[in-house]
């Protein structure tokens, strides 16, 4: 009879925790970090898939390694939320609480399936001021970290946390702070260790503003990026909409079905 191969657990776990880790660094890195008039987002992106989006009033979702893998997990985020807010509150629906499930879920995820995702999230949410925002990293194997004001996922994640590290200033403003964030992804990724600069085409950058009541998210334009990259200002209603506003509401729209009617 054939003997069977044996690994032991602990070889197993490193053998996922070095693919997983393999595969988030193979793709193009994200940064995220709070400034004064809110938390930023911003990934390195030249395809029109997202890795930025909202998840609800002031939380939003980033991510890289694999696009199929955490769009199920963006997907799963937003019905979740949704449903919290709607058996419930809106105030129920915290960053915590969706942080907290994907850390199950990528956990069971690395633990009982032959391949883990190849994936690295992070959950923001925007609070009053910069000291009550929350950024949590969320990773492959389901650990979880509280990240202080910045952090940095994919590629070199560190060398590009070295260099927000050296920089970021929560009371700075928005050209401030896009500009940390596209010099710190600039920084790796060129020939012969050279820095790169980014522009708006190669950015996808959303923020959550802190001033607005609701829905705070906002996806930033290639147009708005360019002004914003030229360290010049934008006025806050010319920032951006959300990805999906409600639709607004038609005073021609019929109330009633045409089932109702009485056809006879």
């Amino acid at each position: 009879m054939a003997m069977q191969f044996y690994a032991s657990p602990e070889q197993v776990q490193r053998d996922r925790s070095e693919y997983a880790r393999k595969g988030i660094a193979r793709g193009r890195s994200a940064v995220v970090l709070s400034y004064e008039g809110g938390i930023l987002l911003v990934a390195e992106n030249i395809t029109t898939l997202r890795k930025i989006s909202e998840i609800y009033d002031r939380i939003a979702f980033a991510a890289v390694g694999r696009y199929n893998e955490f769009e199920n997990l963006r997907r799963a985020g937003v019905r979740m939320a949704d449903m919290t807010g709607l058996t419930y509150d809106r105030r129920d629906v915290t960053g915590r609480a969706l942080a907290n499930a994907y850390t199950q879920t990528l956990g069971a995820i690395f633990s009982e399936t032959q391949k883990p995702y190849e994936v690295e999230i992070c959950i923001a949410q925007v609070g009053a001021a910069p000291e009550q925002d929350e950024l949590y990293r969320i990773m492959y194997d389901g650990s979880a970290l509280d990240e202080p004001g910045f952090m940095a996922m994919g590629g070199q994640a560190e060398a590009i946390s070295t260099v927000l590290k050296e920089r970021h200033d929560v009371n700075a403003d928005l050209p401030t702070a896009l500009a940390l964030a596209a010099e710190a992804l600039g920084s790796v990724g060129g020939e012969n260790g050279q820095t790169r600069t980014l522009g708006a085409s190669s950015l996808e950058v959303a923020v959550l503003d802190r001033r607005r009541t609701g829905r705070t998210f906002r996806r930033l334009a290639d147009s708005v990026l360019t002004t914003l990259l030229g360290h010049e200002q934008v006025p806050e209603a010319d920032l951006g909409e959300t990805d999906a506003a409600p639709p607004a509401h038609g005073d021609s729209k019929p109330t009633e079905s045409a089932a109702s009617e009485d056809t006879e």
